[in-house]
């Protein structure tokens, strides 16, 4: 059974219970970075769809790109096979490739993002197995 986790911390993450339910995948949930590090103590997903927010404020300094780096960096010592779907806005797209200098990802999407743009890179990846 393949599993993945959707981060969503917005309203502009994209609701696919649709497209995931028709490919067999097992959606969990999960509202925060935190959620989805408590999450991955318990199981390491197949695939991790999460939103990427630059670190402009204090928070961030130098040591993380983004909301997303604590999360990877667990997920990269507890399950380096998972695959990684970044969602990003085109005004924080410049910030993106910072992350993947530090961490693998799978594929980077443009919000707004839609069904068959997620499905597309789902499919080329089974299709390339």
């Amino acid at each position: 059974m393949t599993t993945l986790f959707s981060i969503i911390e917005s309203p502009s993450h994209p609701r696919l219970d649709a497209l995931y339910q028709h490919l067999g995948i097992t959606q969990i949930k999960l509202p925060s970075q935190r959620k989805a590090l408590q999450a991955l103590k318990r199981s390491a997903p197949d695939w991790v769809v999460a939103e990427f927010f630059y670190g402009f404020g204090n928070n961030y300094a130098g040591a993380n790109v983004c909301n997303l780096d604590v999360f990877l960096a667990s997920l990269s010592k507890q399950a380096p096979e998972t695959r990684v779907i970044v969602l990003v806005s085109k005004e924080q797209a410049q910030y993106v490739p910072l992350l993947a200098e530090r961490f693998p990802l799978h594929a980077v999407l443009t919000l707004p993002v839609t069904e068959a743009d997620v499905d597309t890179v789902l499919r080329a990846d089974v299709a390339s197995q």
